[in-house]
């Protein structure tokens, strides 16, 4: 039996979701990431905006000055998360096989499913249908019997598109189309190729594999099958996370202590928070700073004990924080937290009732945020936040470093 493999994409996902919630932002040029007039660069483009040349991880002071006419968001994650679930749960009611790849796209692999839903052309345009009609936006969606090649088609339908390729036509489709549009090529590996005079995916696959694996490695070889529409790979469910961590980036550069403090403190939150729905413990916190001049460190602190709680994690980066200041004196552009080496399940004392008081204190404070927001509940460290980041739906809203987390 031939695979049948769909990946859908979600056209311009961010700005998508912002058009729903504001109608008005519909056919104009539209960015999520933040003022221009400070620091961040672009999360997402409307397609109006990238006629002027926009695209994602571009300095948002240039995209203004390419398109001054531009509206320009700050971004909301919880948004984007909530119509993920929502986009991800119409893709359920297919297929129990399926690979969701970030917020916006997934693979299903509807091998099989003819008999009951028919032509499968025409089951991915009943899914285009129904997420328009559930959540107002629209999705890009490549058929054929591979992921690699089910991955380009989509991207060639954008936006709004379906492109289906047949079985047996996997070469005619790819063959004439730059080598760059491969999802293994990255901007290094194309220059290689350029320079060996190879511009098209038909010149790639028609090189020996030999002489591809002494050029590139075993990359080298993917690139050959991939190149051919040879891709055996099968769907790979979510994989729990090795790590957990939050940051941003500040308007300004500071060396304010207490407001790195409070800062510091609300990330650690957000990760304990994500740490404990996952249901896992971690034994090692690492910080992150970003100086003004751009010199960017990391330092990491292990504990024999697993931890969850908010207080452990905190008081661990507090101090590692304090001693990188101590040992530069440079203002801070971003700051971040993060949990690794994590477990499941949980490790408590029975000679320290300290840890279950923490347990049972932190989950009492996630069903009250759960249900009323950050903000319903904080500790006094964190009240500094009020006046430096806007409030929305009861959470602070941070920069676009956020927005994919």
């Amino acid at each position: 039996m031939r695979r049948r493999i769909l990946h859908i994409d979600l056209d311009a996902f961010f700005v998508s979701v912002e058009q729903t919630l504001n109608p008005a932002l519909r056919g104009k040029p539209v960015v999520v990431g933040g003022d221009p007039k400070g620091r961040g660069v672009v999360a997402c483009a409307s397609y109006e905006a990238r006629v002027y040349g926009l695209r994602a991880g571009m300095s948002l002071a240039v995209a203004q000055r390419l398109c001054p006419h531009a509206t320009f968001l700050g971004g909301n994650f919880y948004r984007y998360r909530d119509a993920s679930a929502r986009f991800l749960d119409i893709l359920a009611g297919f297929t129990p096989d399926i690979e969701p790849l970030g917020l916006e796209e997934a693979y299903l692999d509807l091998t099989g499913f003819e008999p009951l839903y028919g032509p499968v052309r025409e089951t991915a345009l009943v899914i285009k249908r129904r997420i328009k009609g559930a959540l107002g936006l629209t999705a890009s969606v490549g058929i054929a019997d591979s992921k690699v090649v089910a991955k380009i088609a989509s991207d060639l339908s954008k936006p709004d598109g379906l492109i289906e390729v047949m079985p047996g036509e996997e070469r005619l489709f790819l063959d004439p189309l730059p080598v760059a549009k491969l999802p293994c090529v990255g901007s290094k590996s194309e220059c290689v190729l350029k320079r060996m005079g190879v511009t098209t995916i038909g010149e790639l696959g028609r090189l020996p594999p030999s002489f591809l694996k002494q050029s590139f490695g075993a990359h080298g070889e993917v690139m050959h099958r991939y190149a051919n529409g040879i891709d055996s790979r099968r769907m790979e469910p979510p994989a729990p996370p090795k790590s957990i961590s939050r940051e941003t980036t500040f308007s300004e550069d500071t060396s304010d202590r207490a407001f790195l403090s409070a800062t510091l403190h609300y990330l650690g939150e957000r990760v304990g928070a994500d740490l404990r729905s996952h249901r896992k413990q971690a034994k090692c916190v690492t910080l992150k700073l970003r100086y003004a001049d751009f010199e960017s460190i990391t330092r990491s602190r292990t504990s024999r004990e697993a931890f969850d709680a908010d207080r452990v994690i905190f008081e661990v980066g507090r101090r590692l924080l304090e001693e990188a200041l101590e040992q530069r004196a440079v203002p801070v552009r971003l700051i971040g937290i993060g949990v690794s080496n994590l477990i499941a399940g949980r490790q408590l004392s029975m000679l320290d009732p300290w840890p279950e008081i923490l347990e049972r204190l932190n989950g009492a404070i996630d069903r009250i945020r759960g249900k009323y927001g950050f903000t319903a509940i904080e500790v006094g460290r964190t009240l500094p936040l009020r006046g430096m980041f806007p409030i929305e739906d009861g959470r602070y809203i941070l920069k676009t470093s956020s927005l994919s987390r």
